[in-house]
């Protein structure tokens, strides 16, 4: 990838090298992380250079009656005005500079200060605008006029406001082991980046677990990434999430995907551990009968915080846990606990996010 910004836009802070530069500091930082756990080779899962962002959030700058887009400055002194951005999907780089002209053209810039882009690989695009003022209707009007002219949905966002010009989320399609799912992804709530290396984490988390046909439980399971591709592998799913917006938004994509052995639970860890011991009822819980379930494997993907010492002993109960990390850190911490009881017997990088320090790591651990 090229781009003129290296070196002023924060966005991308490891770049002199190349993305074989990048890529291999990773390898060879992650390599010697681990080493403590497992001395095997890394699978390393590529991105593409460039236009490999699906969701991207900019700044829009105002320069007297002038408006730009923007990004933080590398040294965090300041914004970088920026005309395009390589990372982005090919989509969103063409929509980026027709939607600031008609935005200037309809008068709609006065207190606008962010454009949130979240699109599918086919194209359908969801644009959040932010605004420190109240949207009135003149606003709404002009703005489905923008979005009938550029063919995307329009979000206006202000304190307590939320104005949907056309949908809130736009429909993706990956490709996962030779098949094809499809997810609705819902503006302002988390989607992967990438769906490149989001297809590749899948398709390692559900050979890592092989043809299995027991059951499975996962933990943090977002809006069902994961869990609904595990679908095919498992004779029932029983999967957790504490986000309501989430677990809506994961029984939508199952029925969207013609699946019908998954429930999803709105609980914390602590909350279904509690149930699954006969410690407490809940009334989430009625409808499900834990002993019908034949769980040997757990499925973990949690936040950047990684689990705490109590999610991590209670994984430990299950012969086998897969756990897809976005933060090495804690997973190294987390790696203290779970190899206590378990083996680690493979490992995986992802290259979420080129440019940056940042990876996702998989780990398969086996009960010693």
């Amino acid at each position: 990838m090229d781009c003129k910004y290296f070196g002023q836009c924060g966005a991308c802070s490891v770049y002199d090298k190349g993305y074989e530069g990048q890529l291999q500091e990773k390898i060879e930082r992650n390599t010697e992380r681990f080493k403590k756990y497992y001395s095997g080779s890394i699978e390393i899962h590529r991105s593409p250079q460039e236009h490999y962002r699906s969701r991207s959030e900019f700044k829009i700058w105002h320069v007297e009656d002038d408006l730009f887009y923007a990004m933080n400055h590398q040294d965090k002194k300041g914004v970088v005005l920026i005309d395009f951005c390589p990372q982005v999907n090919e989509h969103i780089a063409a929509l980026m500079p027709k939607l600031l002209n008609a935005i200037k053209e309809k008068a709609l810039g006065f207190k606008l200060f962010g454009a949130d882009f979240l699109s599918s690989s086919s194209g359908e695009i969801v644009v959040s605008l932010l605004y420190h003022r109240k949207l009135e209707s003149d606003w709404k009007e002009k703005a489905e006029i923008i979005a009938q002219d550029l063919g995307i949905y329009i979000i206006g966002r202000s304190r307590k406001q939320k104005v949907v010009i056309g949908q809130d989320f736009i429909t993706e399609s990956l490709m996962i082991e030779k098949k094809e799912y499809k997810f609705n992804y819902i503006e302002n709530s988390f989607t992967q980046p990438n769906p490149r290396v989001n297809e590749q984490m899948i398709s390692w988390a559900m050979n890592a677990f092989g043809k299995k046909k027991s059951d499975l439980l996962e933990l943090y399971c977002g809006a069902g990434n994961f869990t609904i591709p595990f679908a095919t592998l498992f004779n029932k799913v029983l999967a957790t999430e504490i986000a309501k917006s989430s677990i809506n938004a994961a029984k939508t994509n199952m029925l969207l995907n013609d699946v019908t052995n998954i429930e999803f639970v709105r609980m914390s860890v602590e909350e279904f551990v509690s149930a699954l011991d006969g410690v407490r009822e809940f009334r989430r819980m009625k409808d499900i009968d834990i002993e019908d379930y034949c769980i040997d494997s757990i499925f973990v993907d949690p936040p950047r915080s990684g689990m705490d010492e109590y999610s991590c002993r209670f994984s430990a109960r299950y012969e086998t846990i897969v756990y897809i990390s976005c933060n090495p850190e804690t997973l190294y911490r987390d790696l203290e606990i779970l190899t206590q009881t378990h083996d680690v017997v493979s490992m995986a990088l992802f290259d979420q996010f080129p440019y940056t320090h940042h990876v996702e790591m998989g780990v398969k651990l086996l009960k010693k």
